[in-house]
């Protein structure tokens, strides 16, 4: 008896042994020879390399200590149905990181391939988890099968329980859904810039499988769920290009030469395009009088800016610019002024 428990200590010291150092070893081969084989491939045109090496990153020491211990356990006297049992859980774990590698690698190529084909399919974490998620369900179902286990009255239980599972989850499925619909169109793509019918807008940062996240000006984030973004009526200022034209509004005095005020306008915001960042300089702005005000006659000066946010250092710079060039030239931004006529022995009207 006693012979007995000390032949189990010492295959359980030998197994425990055997599980640090295959850690210690492993750790070694990944930080020395694994880095240096990943520094090795980002040297090479192809992304290939780089994604099959990042994907076996921190699983070669778990790999080496479960081929040791199968191998260790061949030669310790634990009972049969405990090594078979034993090489079971190994297998499984060693088939489940294969699996993970195997998400890894997909959800890389996925992300390369949108970014060769950004055109066609818009880049979003949405897709890559989606991919993901698919090979884990086909890597279980894999393991389940190795394992003896019929997956037939899973698929079937699967299939009896998807109508409750979609009822309850409604509202996730539906976005869901929503994100699929809104990458697959092609209208919005992370880095757009978009205004939605309630004001909100900004840059579109990502396009979760649950909601679009979008980045203010202010540098805020803006939660919207994708079947609200679908729903919403959306401006795509980076549609059909990043470069949009704006107005700037100026009202002039009625003794103002109008030809002149549109003149030096034109001057001004020609230099100011040429010289400021985020100015299309090939642009030719130009003036449209569009109203005779109460003290004033109105116009708007169009500039053109490379994209959205550039337009509010423009205006910032060309209101000062213009300011300056019409006071050199006479050129009176007028303020509203009444002028109030009382004839001699009126009153005003007694208040109700």
């Amino acid at each position: 008896m006693f012979q007995e428990h000390a032949t189990l200590l010492r295959d359980a010291g030998l197994i425990i042994g055997t599980i640090l150092l295959g850690w210690i070893f492993g750790v070694i081969i990944e930080k020395y020879v694994v880095s240096r084989i990943h520094q090795m491939s980002r040297a090479t045109k192809t992304r290939i390399d780089d994604i099959i090496v990042k994907s076996l990153h921190n699983l070669i020491p778990l790999w080496i200590v479960l081929a040791l211990i199968a191998f260790i356990l061949s030669l310790t006297s634990f009972e049969p149905h405990i090594i078979s049992y034993a090489n079971k859980v190994i297998l499984v774990i060693f088939m489940y990181s294969g699996i993970v590698v195997a998400a890894r690698m997909a959800g890389e190529f996925v992300k390369e391939y949108m970014r060769s084909f950004e055109d066609v399919l818009p880049p979003s974490t949405l897709l890559i988890n989606v991919t993901k998620i698919s090979v884990y369900i086909v890597g279980i179902l894999m393991i389940l099968h190795t394992l003896g286990i019929s997956i037939a009255p899973i698929l079937t239980a699967l299939g009896v329980t998807s109508l409750a599972v979609a009822l309850a989850l409604q509202d996730t499925l539906s976005n869901l859904f929503a994100g699929i619909q809104i990458i697959v169109a092609r209208q919005l793509r992370p880095g757009d810039y978009i205004r939605l019918e309630d004001g909100l807008e900004g840059y579109i940062e990502d396009i979760t499988w649950r909601n679009t996240i979008i980045r203010a000006l202010s540098n805020n984030l803006i939660i919207i769920p994708n079947s609200r973004l679908a729903q919403s009526t959306i401006i795509n200022h980076y549609k059909p290009d990043t470069e949009l034209n704006f107005p700037v509004e100026v009202g002039v005095s009625y003794d103002t030469d109008l030809k002149k005020a549109e003149k030096v306008a034109i001057e001004e915001a020609k230099k100011l395009l040429g010289e400021v960042e985020g100015g299309v300089a090939n642009f030719e702005p130009f003036v449209r009088f569009y109203e005779f005000a109460d003290s004033s006659i109105n116009m708007k000066v169009f500039l053109r800016a490379k994209e959205y946010a550039y337009q509010f250092r423009l205006k910032h710079e060309f209101i000062k610019r213009l300011k300056e060039r019409f006071d050199a030239e006479g050129i009176e931004i007028p303020f509203p002024i009444r002028t109030v006529y009382l004839k001699n022995g009126l009153q005003p009207p007694d208040e109700a």
